[in-house]
């Protein structure tokens, strides 16, 4: 595994768990620093698996300092606007599920990391996984068809 490819995965699930870039940024290389000096790992093969779980534990660490900011209640542009209401549908949607489906979901498809590795990071098997993903997946559609988005 290249490390450097993985990069812009690891960036991508750091910034989908805080939401904002230069945090996300942060937790990166904070996650590939600790990576790089951990004298625990043991070359065995499972790299991507130890990026995600320290990047994991980062986020959250991260996660329980932010504070919250409200939505402005003005927006500019009318197709910015249609932007908007479907994120914020999507976001709804995905708030509505339980962290480890929403963490499923980011993984699976997002950073399309191979189900055998989310099955050791999440702890379940790979069987678990396809039915976890097929159960979030028909949940969200059901979700987005009932606000018309689908």
């Amino acid at each position: 595994m290249d490390i450097e490819e993985q990069y812009d995965k690891i960036y991508r699930y750091c910034y989908f768990k805080l939401r904002e870039q230069n945090v996300a940024e942060d937790i990166t290389q904070q996650t590939f620093l600790l990576f790089i000096e951990s004298d625990t790992y043991r070359n065995t093969g499972q790299e991507l698996q130890y990026l995600y779980t320290i990047a994991r534990n980062l986020c959250i660490d991260e996660y329980r300092k932010m504070v919250w900011e409200c939505l402005p209640e003005e927006i500019e542009e009318h197709g910015e606007e249609e932007k908007l209401v479907t994120s914020i549908a999507v976001k709804a949607a995905l708030a509505e599920l339980k962290e480890e489906e929403r963490e499923l979901v980011l993984l699976r498809y997002v950073n399309e990391v191979p189900v055998s590795i989310i099955s050791k990071l999440l702890g379940i098997s790979r069987f678990a996984v396809y039915r976890r993903t097929r159960e979030v997946l028909k949940v969200l559609r059901n979700k987005l068809r009932k606000e018309d988005f689908l």
